[in-house]
């Protein structure tokens, strides 16, 4: 029996997932963030994506040591990243204790993470591409098949996804066709805060994480996980 409870401690990773904190993340009571191997942020660190704003989140970022690995996305706000590709790079690199992914990948303890900030179009905000074309295609059409958790800035279409004014779903169509290949165990997003949340769908988790609600107030739980890598099943903690 002991054998067993020891052998399922070491299948486990203790993951969090947390979006949208819009330069508020200091109104994420610590107790909310409880700590494991793997801290994720799908994107919208900042405001308006000044360097200033995305130097607090790292800063903030980088001193939770509870998790073991803090990786990130930019969002479509975040467009020191999308603007300043080296300058960026320079910074996140004063914080070695963070991972940032764009188009990229890490492997933790045989996990695949794969991070990309796209989206489809919209006011001219970061990180965007035209609605169903050929450019926004060709970046899904990049993540691996071998991708265990996949993160993304906004939704796919009908999951998660519908926006507060109009109630109708505003995720990318393209994206929900290329899951379909992908097929991830775990695909984390945020970007419709309006539609935080968790659902299953075929054999993938799906998980909005956005932190803050429409009115930009910090509201929504991170979401916290045990994943057993044995078999790449889920339990909410």
């Amino acid at each position: 029996m002991a054998l067993l409870i020891l052998i399922r401690i070491f299948t486990l990773m203790e993951i969090t997932f947390i979006s949208d904190t819009h330069n508020k993340e200091l109104k994420i009571p610590k107790e909310h963030l409880p700590g494991g191997d793997i801290l994720i942020h799908s994107g919208d660190v900042s405001s308006r994506g000044y360097r200033e704003e995305i130097y607090w989140f790292l800063d903030w970022f980088s001193k939770l040591d509870q998790y073991t690995h803090k990786i990130f996305i930019a969002g479509n706000h975040d467009f020191f990243f999308e603007e300043n590709p080296l300058q960026s790079k320079e910074l996140v690199a004063q914080f070695p204790n963070v991972t940032y992914l764009e188009d990229s990948s890490i492997t933790i303890d045989d996990i695949n993470i794969y991070g990309t900030p796209w989206q489809p179009e919209f006011n001219n905000w970061a990180f965007n591409l035209p609605k169903n074309g050929d450019k926004l295609k060709a970046k899904w059409s990049n993540i691996p098949t071998s991708t265990d958790i996949l993160v993304t800035h906004g939704p796919p279409f009908g999951i998660l996804d519908v926006a507060p004014y109009g109630n109708i779903n505003v995720g990318c169509e393209l994206l929900t066709e290329e899951l379909k290949r992908i097929n991830p165990i775990v695909h984390v997003f945020g970007h419709i805060h309006y539609s935080y949340g968790y659902v299953k769908h075929d054999n993938t988790h799906y998980i909005n994480a956005s932190c803050l609600g429409e009115d930009y107030v910090y509201k929504n739980l991170p979401l916290n996980i045990s994943l057993d890598k044995s078999t790449k099943d889920i339990i909410f903690r």
